[in-house]
């Protein structure tokens, strides 16, 4: 329990806030958090933990089978759910809300090992975040868009993301489609929300292999926290092949009645400093620079100032969006362009859809951002 730690003069808009959780219906993005509950950081930058682990993207390549290109792949994603869900969460810290981007937004990061993100926030209503990750030298990229649709339910938050992404391999010609896991935050109120994943997301090649990975939280089947089991098929396989562990820590893969072998262990590896520029060198439309104000005060604990700076940009934005519908004008993304999301991923959406069951929830939409 961490209802203690509340500033004092956050514990009055803590309590209204849950009690508007409580009766809340529909989409919470609309719902204003309060400041204390906030991370110094935008939702945008969340795009740039696919890349957690950029050596594990990267060396999806080297493999020199279309079925250890697959196991690769697997391995990757794992990395960037646990970037993206736990390892980014700082030690003795809670689960915190990060800001809603503004449309228009960007982040860009590179690491050491030349790759590099450009990210975007495509659209505002629903709130989507276009995202692309190119390492030339090893010919892997990934494109892809995250929204989120949150709902409440009994004392979890729910939340469906909603989008895909898709490796492409170009030394090999080959490309994998990627569905995106739901999840919970569970803890609100205590004031220690920690998020967990549930459902299954789907993972189909172009060299036919196809992956189903199911979440399941503690209390169920496996009896612990973040846990996953990804159930492997192919024709060139003789059975399925298993893996199976925790997307924060440690993970072992069995071969069709083989010996089960270690597959990752997240507990091992660095994560690797992405490098950002200076705030003071960036565009007017980059996260940290838009967001200054807003994450200096919360660091200082200053909530009165976060509310009043967040409070600026989002009337600014409301304003800007009251002249575009006055003047008819319409919005464009500067680095990519909706398109049907077959001229994305062609066939592959098509072939999830074939061999999924009745677990399956199609969050991949129909449309596409592509990278311009």
């Amino acid at each position: 329990n961490n209802l203690e730690s509340i500033p004092a003069d956050q514990q009055g808009s803590f309590s209204s806030f849950l009690k508007t959780l409580a009766s809340f219906t529909g989409d919470l993005s609309s719902l204003t958090c309060p400041s204390f509950l906030l991370a110094p950081i935008s939702l945008l930058e969340y795009s740039s933990f696919w890349a957690d682990q950029p050596a594990l993207l990267s060396s999806i390549s080297v493999h020199d089978n279309p079925e250890d290109r697959f196991y690769a792949a697997i391995k990757w994603f794992i990395s960037s759910l646990n970037g993206s869900f736990s390892s980014r969460v700082p030690k003795g810290e809670w689960e915190k809300k990060p800001f809603n981007p503004i449309l228009g937004e960007q982040f860009f990061c590179s690491w050491d090992d030349e790759t590099q993100i450009t990210c975007e926030q495509v659209s505002h209503h629903p709130p989507v975040s276009g995202f692309y990750i190119e390492n030339k030298k090893s010919g892997v990229s990934v494109i892809g868009h995250d929204g989120q649709k949150t709902r409440f339910s009994g004392t979890q938050m729910m939340v469906d993301q909603v989008g895909y992404c898709l490796v492409k391999l170009t030394h090999h010609n080959e490309s994998y489609l990627f569905t995106l896991p739901s999840l919970s935050v569970n803890g609100i109120w205590y004031a220690a929300p920690y998020v967990e994943l549930y459902g299954t997301s789907y993972v189909q090649s172009s060299t036919g292999f196809h992956a189903a990975i199911e979440y399941s939280t503690k209390g169920w089947i496996s009896g612990e926290l973040h846990h996953f089991k990804a159930t492997i098929n192919s024709e060139s396989l003789s059975g399925p092949t298993i893996i199976e562990g925790q997307w924060t820590a440690k993970s072992t893969l069995t071969k069709h009645k083989e010996k089960t072998e270690y597959f990752l262990d997240l507990t091992n590896l660095v994560k690797p400093e992405p490098i950002v520029k200076a705030v003071s060198e960036q565009g007017a439309l980059e996260s940290r620079k838009i967001w200054q104000k807003v994450s200096n005060a919360l660091r200082a604990g200053d909530y009165m100032t976060a509310s009043a700076e967040k409070s600026l940009i989002e009337n600014q934005q409301r304003a800007a969006r009251k002249e575009r519908a006055e003047t008819n004008q319409t919005w464009e993304p500067t680095y990519f362009k909706a398109a049907p999301g077959n001229h994305s991923y062609g066939d592959l959406r098509e072939k999830i859809l074939a061999k999924s069951d009745s677990k399956f929830v199609d969050t991949m939409g129909d449309g596409a951002w592509l990278y311009k």
